[in-house]
């Protein structure tokens, strides 16, 4: 483990242990890094990456500050990893985004007020006859209600920086696949009905149903593109083998 990493630990102990508290400041730089028994460019290494985390707040001229550690803050480091991996690892986060929501599903099941349930049945109203875009952001809209309905900041935190950054997939799938539309609609109903019922089986496993389609899609989808790059790529091979051999002179007899 590298110094600046055992900085962190240290660093985070703190805030752990309540030695910090959310809006604390943080004690002089040379007396921190002494009672820690690191280097002061250790320390600060330190506090840099936990600064790009939400957790600390540098103040120019005043000090650093401990953040309110509030669920929104500390999410955003999740949405700023997933912008760097969205094209090479969409299903890993497809897959990560159907384990959250499932979790969240099944709270929402037993927490679920009946306003958060008719705003359910709104959002579903609501995306009739849009525009595939339009339906993208309806479907995100539901999504996020379902989230809220968990009672859990974190959570909603999460699955917020997660599927956001699955919305190019999602219209993929709208343009391409026939019944996308209809079918994400029926999915989406049958979720509603499981909460209404308060049943949490029944409401993961509705929702586990409606992601693992889409996620399902998308890897065939996926290998059937890999498939035909190799094909076109082999293809291009023969055609630039046969016109090098086709164009060697003969020997006259």
């Amino acid at each position: 483990m590298s110094l600046t990493d055992q900085a962190i630990l240290k660093i985070k102990e703190m805030i752990i242990s309540g030695a910090l508290q959310p809006g604390d400041r943080l004690p002089p730089e040379q007396g921190l890094s002494e009672a820690l028994g690191l280097s002061r460019s250790s320390l600060r290494e330190a506090v840099k990456a936990l600064t790009v985390f939400g957790v600390l707040d540098v103040r120019r001229g005043d000090g650093t500050y401990v953040t309110s550690l509030s669920p929104s803050l500390l999410t955003d480091a999740l949405a700023f990893v997933v912008d760097l991996h969205q094209d090479s690892s969409v299903l890993d986060l497809m897959e990560v985004r159907r384990v959250l929501e499932a979790a969240a599903v099944r709270r929402a099941a037993v927490r679920v007020t009946d306003e958060q349930i008719a705003a359910l049945w709104r959002a579903i109203d609501a995306a009739d006859g849009l525009s595939v875009e339009g339906l993208v952001q309806a479907d995100l809209a539901f999504h996020r209600l379902l989230a809220q309905a968990s009672d859990n900041d974190y959570l909603v935190g999460m699955l917020e920086g997660l599927s956001a950054h699955t919305v190019r997939a999602r219209v993929w799938r709208a343009l391409t696949e026939q019944n996308a539309v209809t079918r994400t609609i029926a999915e989406h109903c049958a979720i509603v009905r499981a909460l209404e019922m308060r049943d949490p089986v029944l409401a993961e496993a509705s929702l586990v149903v409606h992601i693992g389609g889409v996620e399902q899609w998308l890897q065939h989808t996926l290998a059937t593109e890999d498939r035909a790059d190799v094909a076109a790529a082999e293809g291009e091979h023969q055609e630039a083998l046969e016109y090098t051999t086709g164009s060697q002179p003969h020997a006259e007899a």
